[in-house]
């Protein structure tokens, strides 16, 4: 038997592979979604060669990174971070824009660095929806650093995606754009006020009997919530991660409380169950080792990149100084300095396909990107256990 003939069954080994691996004592302080991405690398086409991208794995990757971003989004609790939480994350981005600006008006000088605005956007973006498996898995989402990280990712998940959505598309002008985003912004809170105020009760009764019937309706339903809103982000010359990521946003609302609990329980297994491997494990494997090693400038900005997303991310923290306790800060810099892989992917792809680009540029922003998944958590778990570890020691003193 040839397993490159059977990638999806080894996509899937994989996938299973990394939730096992984190229970091993050497790797245990790993994040789940950082082994599934290492475990792509290996089985991928650059590495062991056990998988070849096809158009399937292809189309899989596209709906687990839709996946990925409508499961952030369905964890957006306005109640939890609105005032203080939401305000901060605002300044906070608002800093990281001005630094990351800077960063790449002297990165410009550099012969071959020509891609200032895509750069800029890149290094801003936050991977909320890498984090939710790590805040979840860490019981963090409740307490108040899971919160105002929650906010920071939030902003930095929506602002990139704004910005790309207005920035980068060339395919109606610049007010045209801002008009779409008014009309597509203003369709998502008349679809989130529909979910939260229209709830007759013949419909109640109807989804509540299909929520245990093979029917599965209401999960149909956000299946089909979260196509229309990729549609209409598509056809407005949005990216599809903005209308994922509202499409969540709406379906969380929704469904908050007691009586949906049963529901987010469905919707978690089809979502982490099946579609996220494909964009985690499909990460790795589309991701070129070989190709950073090939180019002395590229070796060289990948290390510059990453410390830039710490430095562009993380230095806002210094605004929660008094919201934060001060061993929790370097740990909080961390978390927020995790690249969102899936909308640095999409940036260096329209930036290639544009040919607005350089191909080095693009490989050494996923690089560093990919570097940041890998190193920022699982340092910042570490810090975390520690602090934890001397919070009671601090307490019998």
């Amino acid at each position: 038997m040839t397993l490159s003939n059977h990638p999806v069954f080894v996509l899937l080994a994989a996938a299973v592979a990394a939730p096992l691996l984190a229970e091993v004592r050497i790797v245990r302080r790993a994040p789940v979604v950082v082994l599934e991405v290492l475990l792509g690398i290996v089985v991928g086409p650059h590495v062991l060669g056990l998988i070849h991208i096809d158009a399937l794995l292809s189309f899989m990757k596209t709906a687990g990174t839709a996946a990925v971003l409508f499961m952030a989004g369905m964890e957006i609790d306005f109640e939890q971070i609105r005032g203080r939480p939401l305000t901060l994350a605002l300044r906070g981005w608002v800093a990281s824009f001005g630094l990351a600006f800077l960063a790449v008006t002297l990165l410009h000088v550099i012969p071959g660095v020509h891609a200032p605005m895509m750069v800029t956007i890149a290094l801003t973006t936050t991977g909320l929806g890498t984090l939710l498996p790590i805040l979840r898995d860490g019981g963090l989402l409740e307490a108040p650093f899971g919160r105002l990280l929650l906010a920071a990712g939030m902003v930095g998940e929506i602002g990139p995606i704004v910005a790309v959505s207005l920035a980068l598309s060339d395919r109606y002008s610049s007010w045209q754009e801002f008009v779409f985003l008014l009309a597509f912004l203003a369709l998502v809170v008349l679809a989130a006020a529909v979910g939260l105020g229209a709830r007759p009760p013949k419909l109640i009764a109807l989804l509540s009997r299909a929520m245990h019937a093979s029917t599965q309706l209401p999960v149909r339903m956000a299946l089909l919530v979260l196509a229309t809103f990729v549609v209409i982000a598509v056809e407005f010359g949005f990216e599809s991660v903005l209308g994922a990521f509202a499409a969540g946003m709406v379906v969380g609302l929704a469904t908050r409380g007691e009586e949906g609990e049963a529901f987010r329980v469905k919707i978690d297994a089809v979502c982490f169950g099946w579609f996220t491997p494909f964009f985690f494990v499909g990460t790795g494997l589309a991701f070129d080792i070989g190709a950073l090693t090939r180019d002395v400038a590229t070796m060289l900005l990948i290390p510059t990149l990453l410390v830039l997303f710490l430095v562009v991310r993380g230095a806002p923290v210094l605004l929660y100084r008094n919201d934060i306790p001060k061993p929790e800060r370097l740990p909080f810099g961390l978390f927020a300095s995790v690249a969102s892989l899936g909308l640095v992917v999409v940036i260096t792809q329209i930036g290639l396909t544009a040919k607005r680009m350089n191909p080095d540029i693009a490989q050494a922003l996923m690089g560093a990107a990919l570097l940041s998944l890998l190193v920022y958590p699982t340092v910042a778990r570490v810090l975390l256990s520690k602090t934890a570890r001397s919070a009671p020691r601090a307490d019998r003193a």
